[in-house]
């Protein structure tokens, strides 16, 4: 590890333990720790948003899957900013109308159920476990590729996970909403200047992205693979055309039509039911700023993903050139192409920049590792500590105690986390994907898009939902996609196995439908007409509400005291016989 690798790592840590510090609540109220007291800005919010959002899988995994498969890497930067738009349009400002602390919350709430409650708060555990997983290994990844050297008895790629997954634990622990909403704003920045200085430094070399594209695709699009003898290049078969080579600049390198439009499905729809990401929304202070929120986010996401795959094509071309000049990078390739695909932007770094530029582009992959690992402490600390802790193992908690036991939360789940990163090392599996981080998220969002999606949205935009038709969508949806997932780890031949691991093609809509069925035959909450009120009525709407509940209980006021008068003389009579 250089002095600038070690500044720069220094530096970033001292940087958001120091904002923290600054912003970090002043109170111990749940509303402060969960939800910054909903009082965050468009802006802010929005850079928060895409801090949370923009994880290893979109910084290292997307790029790597351009770096590995060409033009069907670009389906995971289509699926991920086009997540935003049902958001957008479905989602935001109905959510943040109602105003809870999460997905369960919210969901417990508007059905009228403790055991929706407890179902989405599994569903919500899982998914985050899911999500969580893959930041920490990329997390190991980069810091194997920085240092290179671990702690006494861990290895590098082990002292990453326990590192990130122990500082990030921490940082949210003290800092709450409030402190993380501050330090993921300015995590984003430094991760979208990286990315920036990358797309500067590679242009201004003379890179042009088309001739790029139509220079790779002049062969057969070829990656490593264990042999024999050793590793060597391996043409990839085409999914679409069998029997035809494989090419960077054309559909099928590593997905068939139906797994194509399964895993840009899987990416919109899972966006929608991301915990982390949707408990941001109730931290805005109105509706309209919810939306407009997401708007930002839209753009945000259009300029980062451009950059990726911009530079994931980049790396493509890039590194094979460089490696007669520069001969540390014959210990990371085969004939010219990455080992590791997650490597492609840190190598692409060094290349342009040294020692500093790694550190720059590693410093930003850590920036978006410990930035998503932070909200996703924060999703599970609402969900065990608001959802489980006050509502059933302690209701009659003080806001200090409820607080404590959401820090409590997110030590354990760093810990399960970084526990199962480091028995899930890369080198032990064996993946036929282009990216092993942006196929692990791919899973969280699977999950998210087939089991909370479906029930969510129908939660919002139809009255007939039901408690009882909630939890059985969430459980049919969860089942189906995780049933899916272990058929899909079978030999169970080309095409149908990357479609078995994008589930919410078929999962997705049975959630939806048997949340239809079993909705029609129970009955919905009673008060639904007054809840429907909150999430779709405009502010003159709610006003006009509260006015005529004001007025009736004024006129119901006389009443009620000449009732009250009634009963006394009555029990006054019948106590004198």
């Amino acid at each position: 590890m250089t002095v600038t690798s070690a500044g720069t790592l220094a530096a970033l840590i001292a940087l958001v333990a120091l904002m923290t510090l600054v912003v970090r609540p002043r109170g111990s109220s749940t509303v402060d720790f969960y939800l910054a007291g909903q009082r965050v800005g468009v802006a802010t919010n929005a850079l928060a948003i895409c801090g949370d959002y923009f994880s290893a899988a979109s910084f290292l995994g997307v790029a790597a899957a351009v770096y590995v498969s060409g033009l069907d890497g670009v389906w995971y930067a289509v699926g991920f900013a086009a997540g935003f738009v049902p958001v957008l349009l479905f989602v935001a400002a109905p959510l943040r109308r109602f105003g809870e602390f999460s997905i369960p919350d919210f969901l417990g709430r508007r059905l009228a159920s403790e055991r929706v409650r407890l179902v989405a708060v599994g569903v919500v555990q899982i998914v985050i476990l899911s999500y969580l997983i893959p930041q920490a290994v990329g997390s190991g990844i980069t810091w194997q590729l920085l240092v290179g050297r671990g702690l006494p008895g861990l290895s590098a790629y082990e002292t990453g996970v326990v590192l990130s997954t122990a500082v990030v634990a921490g940082l949210v622990a003290f800092g709450g909403m409030r402190g993380t909403t501050w330090t993921q704003a300015i995590q984003f920045l430094l991760l979208l200047g990286a990315l920036v200085w990358l797309a500067v430094a590679v242009a201004g070399s003379g890179f042009h992205y088309s001739s790029a594209v139509a220079e790779l695709s002049a062969e057969p699009l070829a990656n490593p693979a264990p042999g024999d003898a050793g590793w060597y290049l391996r043409p990839e078969d085409n999914q679409i055309d069998p029997g035809a080579p494989a090419l960077f600049g054309q559909p099928g390198a590593a997905y068939g039509p139906l797994a194509q439009f399964a895993l840009i499905l899987t990416l919109v729809l899972g966006t929608a039911g991301l915990p982390h990401v949707m408990n941001r929304y109730f931290t805005s202070p109105t509706g309209t700023a919810a939306r407009m929120t997401t708007v930002w986010v839209i753009g945000l996401a259009g300029l980062f993903y451009a950059l990726a795959v911009m530079l994931g094509t980049a790396a493509r071309q890039q590194i094979a050139a460089a490696v007669d000049d520069h001969p540390w990078l014959e210990e990371l390739t085969v004939d010219g192409v990455l080992l590791v695909p997650e490597h492609a932007l840190p190598v692409l770094g060094r290349i342009y920049g040294g020692d500093s530029g790694l550190a720059v582009v590693a410093a930003g992959a850590l920036v978006a590792v410990m930035s998503t690992i932070a909200g996703l402490l924060l999703a599970a600390a609402a969900s065990w500590g608001h959802d489980v802790y006050e509502r059933h193992i302690n209701p009659r908690a003080t806001e200090t105690q409820a607080v404590w036991a959401g820090r409590a939360s997110t030590a354990f789940v760093a810990v399960a986390a970084g526990a199962l990163a480091i028995a899930m090392e890369p080198r032990e599996l064996t993946p036929a994907v282009p990216s092993i981080v942006a196929a692990m998220v791919t899973w969280a969002f699977a999950i998210a898009g087939s089991a909370l999606t479906p029930v969510f949205v129908l939660a919002i935009w139809w009255r007939g939902t039901t408690a009882a038709g909630a939890t059985a969508g969430m459980t049919v949806g969860g089942l189906v996609s995780v049933s899916m997932f272990v058929l899909g780890a079978l030999p169970v031949g080309p095409g149908l196995g990357e479609t078995l691991m994008t589930p919410t093609l078929v999962a997705a809509p049975l959630a939806a439908l048997v949340t239809w069925l079993v909705s029609r035959r129970t009955a919905p909450p009673d008060d639904v007409e007054r809840q429907w009120l909150v999430l779709h009525g405009t502010a003159a709407d709610r006003h006009a509400e509260r006015l005529a509940r004001l007025t009736l209980a004024s006129l119901q006021q006389p009443t009620r005291r000449r009732s009250g008068r009634t009963a006394r003389r009555r029990e006054g009579r019948d106590a004198h016989g």
